[in-house]
């Protein structure tokens, strides 16, 4: 009698299995669409020329709405790895919106993205990136390299192109095949791999600190101080940079967050260590 019921049981408990898989796979066949996010864009035969011609105030002054971004970024390689040094300060237009923005996304322990440009669309597919680089991961049992990444990230933004999207990222990351990489991609669809970048409208005043410093033998200590002294540069002459500086460093066991530094506390420290600023009277 037990082994009949047995039998009933163990049939009835395959049904159920194969009900729930059927359900289950035809549930993601559904939504294996919806993986992807898209955008909506405005119903009209031209999206790119009716963006371009309500939101470019380069080309035409008087469009109805101006997209107002400033910060700065920057990443570098040398011998240790790579710096990764961000400020801190949203701005809307005129006045400070925020000035504890947090530039760098974390995509997974060995790739950090920063943003510069537009801070909903850099945080937005680059957390979406994130989820890409698991997936990919979970496929092919290894992490993503820093090239696979970018292009990912890349070939996304590229569909979008003209589409008002307003991103300038550097994906930074650190792979036993490549070494310390670093990769700069825009919504213009560019991507360039580089040494040394500098991302926003401080860029040229981290530019000229950076530039002069930069060396490949730079040791850990004077790599970071470098990068948190460029972005110190610009935070002081650039209205649009501010708050405080957001400090990682990369290497082949991960990245390591090395604090939050405020450039008001910051500035006489190192006005004081290096007599420099002179034109500050403190």
């Amino acid at each position: 009698m037990n082994s009949i019921a047995s039998q009933f049981t163990n049939n009835n408990n395959n049904i159920i299995r194969n009900e729930i898989n059927s359900v289950t796979h035809e549930f993601a066949q559904q939504n294996s669409l919806n993986l992807v996010p898209s955008i909506t864009l405005p119903p009209i035969s031209q999206p790119t020329d009716f963006l371009r011609a309500h939101t470019d105030d380069e080309t035409n002054p008087d469009c109805k709405i101006k997209i107002a971004h400033g910060t700065t970024t920057l990443a570098f390689r040398y011998q240790g790895g790579i710096i990764v040094a961000v400020d801190s300060r949203a701005t809307a237009g005129n006045w400070i919106a925020s000035q504890t923005v947090n530039k760098v996304i974390r995509i997974n322990p060995f790739l950090l993205g920063t943003m510069a440009g537009g801070a909903a669309d850099c945080q937005y597919w680059e957390t979406w990136l994130g989820t890409q680089c698991r997936l990919h991961e979970l496929r092919e049992k290894e992490r993503i390299s820093v090239a696979a990444a970018s292009k990912i990230l890349g070939n996304l933004v590229y569909q979008y192109k003209g589409m008002g999207l307003s991103m300038g990222t550097m994906v930074c990351g650190y792979t036993k095949k490549e070494g310390p990489t670093i990769y700069y991609v825009d919504s213009d669809g560019t991507r360039l791999k580089g040494d040394l970048f500098c991302v926003g409208s401080g860029q040229t005043f981290a530019y000229g600190v950076l530039d002069s410093e930069y060396k490949w033998e730079l040791t850990d200590e004077e790599a970071l101080y470098l990068g948190k002294r460029s972005i110190l540069a610009a935070t002081h002459r650039d209205a649009y940079s501010g708050g405080s500086i957001n400090l990682y460093h990369v290497t082949e066991k991960g990245w390591i967050y090395h604090g939050n530094h405020n450039v008001g506390d910051i500035f006489w420290d190192i006005k004081e260590q290096e007599k420099s600023f002179n034109n500050v009277d403190g």
